[in-house]
Formats: C-alpha cells, structure tokens, sequence
C-alpha cells in the first residue's frame, strides 16, 4: 500500500489511516474515509476491493449469538460465529472450506476439504463479525475454531493471527486468542517455536484411540498419546496453559469409565478440560447426553482432581455449530 500511495505521490502516512478505517474505523468503503482526499478515495476505490466475499445468510439467536454464511469468491462456503456472553465478544473462525480430518459428529467435514482460506479470508470473516457489534463495542477473543484443520492451513491462520493482535489492526492480546486443533504433532511442535505464544485448545474427544479412531478417525495414524507429547512441548515451551475439548456424546463417550479414563490422562498436566455437549446435526445419528448423565460426568472429572468447565451450547436455534448452516443452504452457490 506505501508503495501504491508513492507511485501516485501521496504520502506514505496515508496507509495507516487506511489501516486503521480498516480495522478499528470499520469503514464499509473507501468513501467512508473521510480523513482523506476525495481524488485518493475515488482511486483507491477504482483500484481496490475492501470486501471479496458476500454474506449468503445472516442468521440470529434468542442468546445473542449470530451467525454468518459466507460464499468467496470461487463459490466456495465457510462458516462464522459470534458470540455475546458477558464481558466477552468472541468470535469463531472458519480456515479451510470443509475438513479432512473426519470427525464423525461435525458437519464441517461431511463431505472433506476443498481447499485452505487465504490470509484476506480469515481476516473478512474477523471484520464482518466485527462490523456486527455497535460501535462502543469491541471484539474481545478469537477462536480459530469453525470449519476445517488450522494447523492444517498454518501459514495463512499465523499470518491473519498477526494482523488480528497487531495494534494497528484489531489489537486481540494473544492471550485472548485459541487456535483448535484434532491434534497434528508435527505442526504442534511448530507452533511451539512460533514468536507469538498462542492458547492450543486440543479436541480430544475420546480418553483411548480405540474410541477416538472411531469418532476422529485421522488419529488411526497419530495416536494420543504423540498428541499429548506434543502438547507437553507446547506448554514447556510457551507457559500457555492448555485446553483440551471434549464433545459428549450420548452413548459413546459419556461414560464414567471414560471420565475415569479422562482423569488418569489428564491428571497433572496444567490445563482445562472443555467439555461440550453434543450440538445434534440433522442427518447424523449422534445425540446430546441426558442431564443426569452430564452431571455425573462433571462429578466423576471434578473428583478426579481435573480442571474442568462444561460449556453451555449457544445458537441452537441458528445452526451454530460447525458446518451446520452450509449443509442446510447447500454447501456452494
């Protein structure tokens, strides 16, 4: 952009205000930046596109939580959400259209992966959610959580990642910022040694690989514990506290055979057990728990010593989790 603006002989100061109408000033057009020249803005908009996807549904809850369907520009579809829970604005990420990795119960993967976002796609999703907040508020977290693999698109995730903290783009601490992943050792490792020290949230799913190469069936050629090898390297190398996610589902996992196999794996790492019940996706045999067999799950983890949170399910009434929306208007324009 520095480069544009001098070969037209405008300042190179003019590229952050551009940045900034961009990111914090939530300018729909070039127009809308009024600080500068009516000429610039005409040019730039002959030049540029702000946006390069369309939102193809725009779906509300009764909680606050809304959701995007987006078409890009090769007619491909993602999904992304946001969230209001009190003192929290957090939006959830899509980063491949579709995914490999299989799991069983997610619609993101119902039908594989078709290809990687790019940069611009991680970051349009961010600043459509963003633009879907009132002006005196601001996004508070990013959880690279919608559809596909992010440590299977690692690059284009870390190089949005970085515009998203930058103070001079949406200014999120990393702190506030959570990459999922189903758990790619090689690619964790990488994280690890990464100059941004972000939250590794890793969705685990089953406490034995014989249950998870049922319900993931990508970890047939990983394993868990390479997995939480992996993840023991993470936290030695960035003092990131780890999250592990764990979506119940009635019949398979809800066991307290398996919560006691949970605790014996968990049982003095630093981290937080997320468990999720089950959002159900029309088409797929899977079921949420009954609330007696939630509470006898939270019970036996809590008095096995284990860290754990039980995440209330949000958007029900939209198609919130992953992949649902697309599957319901088609998976491409």
């Amino acid at each position: 952009m520095e480069n544009w603006l001098t070969e037209r002989s405008q300042p190179k100061f003019r590229a952050g205000q551009i940045t900034k109408w961009l990111y914090t000033g939530r300018a729909e057009s070039f127009d809308d930046m009024s600080d500068l020249p009516k000429a610039l803005r005409k040019e730039l908009a002959a030049s540029f596109d702000i946006w390069q996807a369309t939102i193809a549904d725009h779906q509300r809850a009764e909680d606050g939580t809304e959701k995007l369907l987006v078409d890009l520009v090769d007619s491909g579809r993602v999904e992304c959400v946001l969230l209001r829970e009190e003192g929290r604005r957090s939006i959830c990420v899509s980063s491949q259209v579709g995914c490999a990795m299989g799991c069983v119960f997610c619609a993101s993967g119902l039908d594989g992966v078709e290809r990687n976002l790019t940069r611009g796609e991680i970051l349009e999703q961010m600043l459509r959610l963003q633009r879907l907040l009132p002006e005196e508020e601001r996004l508070s977290h990013i959880v690279m959580m919608g559809m596909g693999e992010p440590l299977a698109n690692l690059n284009s995730v870390l190089s949005a990642l970085e515009v998203a903290r930058s103070p001079a783009g949406l200014g999120i601490s990393p702190r506030r910022i959570t990459i999922s992943t189903v758990g790619l050792p090689a690619a964790i490792d990488r994280l690890a040694q990464y100059s941004t020290p972000f939250h590794l949230a890793i969705s685990l799913h089953a406490p034995n690989d014989s249950l998870r190469n049922r319900l993931v069936p990508v970890n047939d050629k990983i394993g868990i514990r390479p997995i939480l090898d992996a993840a023991d390297r993470y936290f030695a190398s960035t003092g990131r506290r780890l999250t592990f996610e764990y979506v119940l589902l009635a019949g398979l996992n809800d066991s307290l055979d398996c919560a006691q196999q949970l605790v014996d794996l968990l049982r003095g790492r630093v981290s937080m057990l997320n468990v999720i019940p089950y959002n159900p996706v029309a088409g797929l045999p899977y079921q949420t728990p009954e609330s007696a067999a939630i509470h006898e799950f939270r019970d036996a983890l809590i008095a096995g010593g284990i860290n754990v949170m039980f995440r209330q399910r949000k958007g029900d009434g939209i198609d919130a989790a992953c992949g649902q929306l697309r599957r319901k208007r088609g998976l491409s324009t």
